[in-house]
């Protein structure tokens, strides 16, 4: 794996910092960033807020070699997060990143040519109605195939499960190119043999410049991965 293509995952479950821990961790991030975790109200928000951005940090030094002090981070207004840097990488010319945290977990994925999309997701079942409500309230983001995979998947948590991974995979590629939820999640149709050679279509077309991928996490949590070279880089950094 060359440099520029990295994967890092943080299992957060176990950490339980004492609020003066937590408060020396946020101080390693820049000062217009703090508020970002601080926003959340509940601490397991805020660790993983603060966990995703220290890690999006640690990922550019390590990649680019750019001092912390000089890092700037910024998002689109969709909230896909991209370098604001004057330099140039003439060995990473489409460098770029994505994050994702979810339950126990916390990713960033890196790039130096495709653009990547990440997403974690937690197969947590709702609290408040049942599983069946619960993904109902999602139907007009799937196609009548992967609704009827949902559905026939078994029991249902089965069913939950299979939702979720659906979802992730959706996010994974919208987060890639840097459109969020606006795209229209409807649009996309996974194939899929048992979660393998992963393709996707758009309005019944495929696309071939497009690879996925999706990794069973512990703790009922799976990883969604989307790279391609076929789009442009619609975040970059400012020069």
């Amino acid at each position: 794996m060359e440099k520029g293509v990295q994967r890092w995952l943080v299992d957060i479950s176990k950490w339980d910092p004492s609020p003066r821990a937590f408060s020396s961790a946020l101080s390693l991030l820049p000062q217009h960033d703090q508020p970002s975790v601080l926003r959340f109200v509940r601490i397991e928000d805020r660790k993983r807020a603060l966990v995703s951005r220290l890690l999006q940090y640690a990922l550019v030094h390590e990649v680019l070699g750019i001092p912390f002090e000089q890092i700037t981070i910024r998002r689109s207004l969709e909230g896909k997060p991209y370098l604001e840097y004057d330099g140039d990488f003439m060995e990473y010319p489409n460098f770029n990143f994505n994050a994702s945290h979810h339950g126990d977990y916390v990713g960033v994925a890196s790039e130096p040519l495709c653009l990547v999309g990440l997403d974690i997701v937690s197969y947590t079942p709702p609290h408040k109605e049942t599983i069946l409500e619960f993904i109902q309230n999602f139907t007009s983001y799937f196609s009548s195939l992967e609704w009827g995979r949902i559905l026939s998947a078994g029991s249902p948590d089965e069913s939950l499960v299979e939702f979720y991974r659906y979802w992730s995979l959706k996010e994974a590629f919208v987060k890639a190119i840097g459109s969020g939820v606006a795209f229209g999640l409807d649009r996309l149709e996974f194939h899929h043999t048992s979660w393998t050679n992963i393709h996707v279509k758009i309005n019944g077309k495929i696309l071939e410049d497009w690879k996925f991928w999706l990794h069973e996490l512990g703790g009922r949590h799976c990883q969604s991965q989307g790279a391609t070279q076929g789009w442009l880089l619609r975040a970059t950094r400012k020069h």
